[in-house]
């Protein structure tokens, strides 16, 4: 994703966070997240997906961990590896609760990024990441259920193109309800600090 089209996006998940920040304007724990609260948003509630050692996931799987969940795609130059190492150094603050914490990559590009690609890629942010993938048939249906935004920008042949998309990731709690959206560039400690809530939350 270049420059320009890094910051168009950023922005635009800034105003979706917003907007999806309304939708937890009840919640008594509003006041206490850094990341925009939105318990109770009816959407991203399930997904079946296949991680990178060929298995078939579901949400309930991870029950009893805060999962993250982060849409990408291996060939992106910034947003994504920042990402998700900004998710791995959030893992090691929980220190003991680290393993309580499940971090998801879902790509975006199934076309070029196989299970072994995948694999070899999170094995640069934390072992115990999953990258998952659906087909390309259904990668539209996923993203709208999600609600990600993602376009395809032509490059100089046919297998050098990147995606511009959307930025930011789900924060499943402890029982698979979606609780945050965390906006991308979010403090590594502001997203220790969420978790670490969620986590007491479940105790």
């Amino acid at each position: 994703m270049n420059k320009r089209f890094a910051l168009k996006w950023i922005a635009g998940s800034t105003l979706l966070a917003g907007a999806l920040g309304l939708l937890g304007a009840c919640s008594p724990q509003q006041a206490a997240f850094s990341s925009v609260d939105i318990t109770g948003a009816e959407y991203a509630k399930n997904f079946e997906l296949t991680d990178h050692n060929g298995q078939v996931r579901h949400l309930q799987d991870f029950a009893g961990k805060v999962v993250v969940m982060f849409f990408g795609y291996t060939q992106c130059p910034d947003v994504c590896p920042t990402s998700m190492s900004e998710l791995a150094a959030v893992k090691k603050a929980l220190g003991k609760d680290g393993d309580r914490l499940q971090g998801l990559f879902v790509t975006l590009d199934p076309q070029r990024d196989t299970p072994e690609l995948l694999k070899s890629y999170m094995a640069n942010f934390d072992p115990t990441f999953l990258a998952l993938y659906t087909t390309p048939e259904k990668q539209a249906e996923l993203a709208k259920e999600y609600k990600i935004y993602y376009k395809k920008v032509e490059g100089k042949t046919p297998t050098s193109y990147t995606l511009d998309h959307s930025a930011g990731s789900y924060v499943y709690d402890t029982k698979g309800q979606l609780r945050l959206f965390a906006r991308y560039g979010s403090d590594v400690k502001a997203l220790t600090s969420d978790i670490q809530i969620l986590l007491k939350q479940a105790s």
